[in-house]
């Protein structure tokens, strides 16, 4: 979680029991990361209240989709470097050009921070963390991503 202790107001989103403000929409440069497609982007399920998947929709009531890539950060000398799946939101069907192994660079990609609070104390938060999300897709020159 991101604590902002002198964060313009504009930034601020008071969210949780607990009152942490955090902010949203933080911008992510992920200049010289690899980025592989290692499932192709889908519409966003979640289970419903009658444990039954239901497709994710917007406020404005459109369809949200999501994609799980492959980042793997530059290697540095005399380092490996490791990588890790992420899975990203995006708010419109970046269409059928996208398959697993695909190279990709993200449009616009931004994090957000969230946190589950304890069922029986929910001034505790049981969980927490980031989650990412971007405008689109678009197909990385020669392997690498740059920020878009």
């Amino acid at each position: 979680m991101v604590v902002l202790p002198r964060a313009s107001v504009a930034e601020l989103v008071q969210v949780g029991t607990i009152g942490w403000v955090i902010m949203q929409d933080i911008p992510v440069n992920l200049g010289g990361y690899t980025l592989m497609v290692t499932e192709e982007p889908s519409i966003k399920m979640r289970e419903g209240d009658d444990g039954e998947l239901v497709q994710v929709i917007n406020r404005a009531g459109e369809l949200q989709f999501v994609v799980s890539l492959f980042a793997k950060a530059p290697s540095q000398p005399g380092r490996r470097s490791k990588g890790e799946e992420i899975t990203v939101n995006l708010p419109v069907d970046p269409g059928k050009d996208f398959k697993a192994g695909t190279y990709v660079e993200l449009i616009k990609a931004v994090i957000n921070t969230y946190e589950i609070p304890d069922r029986d104390n929910p001034r505790k938060i049981a969980s927490a963390g980031i989650w990412f999300k971007a405008e689109g897709l678009k197909p990385a020159k020669r392997g690498l991503s740059s920020a878009a």
